[in-house]
């Protein structure tokens, strides 16, 4: 388990010092967390972390995964995509098909002796329905909320309401149609998990051996599941434009979250629009690595390139940059939070190829720039998005709802 003193030399020991003071307020609280996977995605990253850290500074804090059916996440899935700004059809069934599964699981699922619970994203929201209500609910949405389909958002907000608390990633998501308080707090990541740690040399070149990554020249790599708001296709009309100016290859690494069922036809068709690539060794498809694998690969890039067309928050954006690789990103989400335009990397308009492509082109003949910014990257992530802080942040917000 994960324990505080571990961070010891990543942070300040003031820090540590405030965060066993903060929690000795909550020493008798008893906190769960729900969400609706294990792994697979940014939440269950950070859960992963955050929940044993706050056992570990003395917060009695459990997790639920909230089970459901195929048909569950395909509904969900259509929501994520439509609070995402897509349109789509909100029939009766969907809407049955959602609640019936959060009434499914609050039949087993019992919170009456937690003094908070809080909820993550749109899959479990419902849940707040079938519970008599003890203790503040929180709704933690990590998803741009600026431009949601209409009606499904009315939909929602039906069970937002009953809510006492909604936390956001970015200021941009607040959303002035809700009747509910609303706190903004940016996720984080954790620099001793097995994605961010630091590997040797010698561990780093076993994994890319493993992937039958030729190191004969630069390459350049995206981290995302393969879902088309991270616009993997996108990225080899990108790489298309760079090979014209540099010899490169290009990674596209991605897993499969377990709540999302699209993943798949994605990965298909961008192996498809880059078959001819993929047959000359120059595109290398990736899936299913473990998080140790690709932190080597995040250490062993020349440019990570996040190429997303909307983006809750981005934490791939903030690995790369602990990991001093530097980053070439879209200007969208939360991603502006984490690179400042030349300085920690470049931001571009995930719609403009060539500006995109220029960047990337920039940063492979430039090694210099590159190095510069990556050091800056660096120290940017450890002053605003370690999970040391974010753990601060819900210690002071459970303290504050909680007395």
């Amino acid at each position: 388990m994960k324990h505080l003193e571990d961070y010891r030399g990543i942070v300040s020991d003031a820090i540590l010092a405030d965060l066993h003071k903060r929690a000795s307020k909550l020493y008798d609280k008893h906190i769960v967390h729900v969400n609706s996977t294990a792994q697979g995605g940014g939440v269950a990253e950070m859960l992963y972390t955050l929940i044993p850290l706050m056992n570990d500074v003395g917060v009695d804090c459990g997790w639920r995964v909230l089970v459901g059916g195929s048909d569950f996440f395909n509904v969900t899935k259509s929501f994520h995509n439509g609070i995402q700004s897509e349109s789509l059809e909100l029939t009766d069934q969907k809407k049955r098909v959602y609640t019936e599964a959060n009434e499914n699981f609050a039949a087993y699922t019992h919170f009456d002796r937690h003094d908070a619970v809080i909820i993550h994203d749109p899959q479990p929201l419902p849940m707040i329905r079938f519970y008599k209500k003890r203790q503040p609910w929180i709704w933690r949405c990590h998803i741009d909320l600026t431009d949601p389909d209409p009606e499904l958002w009315e939909f929602l907000k039906g069970y937002i309401m009953r809510y006492d608390l909604v936390i956001v990633s970015h200021e941009q998501y607040l959303r002035p149609d809700l009747a509910v308080e609303q706190r903004v707090i940016n996720p984080a990541i954790d620099p001793l998990n097995q994605k961010n740690i630091d590997l040797p040399d010698e561990t780093i070149a076993k994994y890319i051996e493993r992937f039958e990554i030729p190191l004969d020249k630069p390459f350049i790599t995206q981290v995302s599941r393969f879902d088309k708001w991270k616009d993997p296709e996108g990225v080899v009309e990108v790489f298309r434009r760079v090979l014209k100016q540099v010899d490169c290859r290009l990674v596209l690494a991605g897993n499969m979250a377990t709540d999302d069922p699209e993943g798949i036809e994605m990965f298909e068709r961008v192996k498809d629009k880059a078959a001819d690539l993929i047959a000359t060794g120059q595109v290398i498809l990736i899936i299913g690595a473990s998080d140790i694998e690709i932190n080597a690969l995040q250490r062993v890039s020349s440019v990570i390139l996040q190429k997303s067309l909307r983006e809750g928050f981005g934490l791939t954006v903030s690995e790369a940059m602990w990991k001093q690789t530097p980053v070439v990103a879209s200007r969208v989400g939360g991603i502006p939070l984490q690179v400042i335009d030349g300085e920690t990397g470049f931001l571009v308009d995930p719609n403009d190829y060539d500006q995109c492509a220029d960047r990337v082109v920039t940063l492979l003949n430039d090694r210099d720039l590159a190095r510069e910014m990556a050091l800056r990257g660096k120290e940017h992530v450890r002053e605003h998005f370690l999970i040391t802080r974010l753990l601060g942040h819900y210690l002071a917000l459970l303290d504050e709802l909680t007395k």
